[in-house]
């Protein structure tokens, strides 16, 4: 894999797979964020450049990660036995800067991001996320490691992660998802609803939460392709969103709901000195 530094006043970096041309372009100052995911000679991903240029403006496009929660908390507070600490929705993962570096066996690169000035007020655990994002013939692998380095017998370390890809799609009138199971809850009333109204309405805008029953497949008759997220445990819940008129549809795996560290629901912890590995895969096909 070819890696390309940044030129100009532009921050993202490029990799190329000289075997395919297939290539990533990541940005890891802005949250570590994939701005761009070429697959076959086609942009996958949809991103607004011209939002992502302002830093006052939260970005519309790309992966962002969601890291240590899903959605948000009560209050935008995290609670825990050392006290009450301010979480804004979705974490802050997503804003701070990342380091980046070709993985060792040359198959994609790795992004990593550690505790620190910024992430202590909001979530006090020393901790390294790591993600490594592969790229395969016709498919992008995502791993993510978490790795708690507090001291022994110090609290185990809680969270839940969530990737928030922006599907790009020629028109979301004539897109389809296939495999989501016939309920689901959704994020706009939070009450349970039926799949497929919530399908009905992807040109008003959608925002729903769906149990993991295996690969959800998007397909763009329009576009000419199909997506398909191969979520695995433990981040296999798969969440719909639509923000219309932007063509796109974000499919995205979480580990665990709205409000986890909350209630518990799907709470993951990780005890100290130790790791744990989630991942999912997306797959391009042609119609």
């Amino acid at each position: 894999m070819t890696l390309h530094p940044p030129t100009g006043d532009s921050p993202r970096w490029r990799f190329t797979d000289p075997a395919s041309g297939d290539a990533l372009t990541v940005a890891p100052e802005r949250g570590g964020l994939v701005t761009g995911w070429s697959c076959g000679g086609e942009e996958i991903l949809y991103f607004d450049a011209e939002r992502f240029a302002d830093p006052a403006k939260s970005v519309r496009g790309g992966i962002p990660v969601l890291f240590p929660i899903c959605g948000n908390l009560p209050g935008d507070a995290l609670v825990l036995s050392q006290g009450s600490f301010p979480l804004a929705q979705h974490g802050f993962a997503r804003d701070l800067p990342w380091s980046i570096a070709p993985l060792a066996d040359g198959r994609g690169v790795g992004l990593r991001l550690e505790d620190g000035p910024q992430s202590r007020p909001h979530f006090p655990f020393a901790f390294v996320l790591e993600l490594e994002l592969r790229l395969q013939p016709s498919a992008l692998a995502i791993t993510a490691r978490i790795s708690h380095r507090g001291e022994a017998g110090a609290d185990p370390l809680p969270f839940s992660l969530g990737l928030h890809p922006y599907i790009a799609v020629a028109d979301l009138s004539r897109v389809r998802l296939e495999g989501l199971p016939a309920d689901c809850f959704d994020h706009l009333t939070m009450a349970p609803a039926i799949t497929a109204d919530q399908l009905f309405r992807l040109e008003q805008g959608v925002d729903f939460l769906c149990s993991g029953q295996g690969p959800v497949r998007l397909v763009d008759p329009a576009g000419g392709r199909a997506v398909t997220l191969h979520p695995a445990a433990p981040m296999d819940l798969v969440v719909v969103w639509s923000d219309p008129p932007r063509p796109m549809l974000c499919l995205e795996p979480w580990s665990g709901p709205r409000g986890s560290l909350s209630t518990g629901e799907r709470r993951l912890l990780v005890p100290a000195g130790e790791s744990m590995e989630l991942g999912c895969r997306y797959t391009v096909e042609s119609l």
